[in-house]
């Protein structure tokens, strides 16, 4: 009889990509300037603390590949890789922006993708 494991990195992303699933999960960062815009890192590092928040989950490693615009209905996406390399899509878009605030819901993908070899 064959049990398959997972290792727990895998567990971890399954976890965090389950969690926010289930949960939903949004944000709200204030920006400074006359358009609002989130620069990349910033909306890095808030995606994974509500990731992290959301799932009861350490904090995941996110990278976004551009600025969040203030502009309802923007979408962009993040990726989540766990400890073994494995990746997850997280879509970001851009639910209201009230003067210099934009709030944002979050959606992880449903599936995982293996690391590359």
């Amino acid at each position: 009889m064959t049990i398959a494991r997972l290792s727990a990195a895998t567990w971890s992303l399954s976890a965090v990509a389950a969690g926010v699933l289930l949960v939903g999960c949004s944000g709200s960062v204030t920006v400074g300037n006359s358009e609002p815009k989130l620069s990349k890192g910033k909306l890095a590092t808030t995606v994974a603390e509500k990731l992290a928040a959301t799932t009861g989950q350490p904090t995941p490693d996110v990278a976004c590949p551009e600025d969040l615009v203030g502009k309802v209905g923007t979408t962009t996406r993040c990726t989540l890789t766990a400890d073994d390399g494995s990746t997850v899509g997280v879509s970001v878009t851009v639910s209201s922006v009230v003067g210099n605030q934009i709030n944002f819901d979050i959606k992880a993908d449903d599936t995982a993708s293996p690391a590359a070899n």
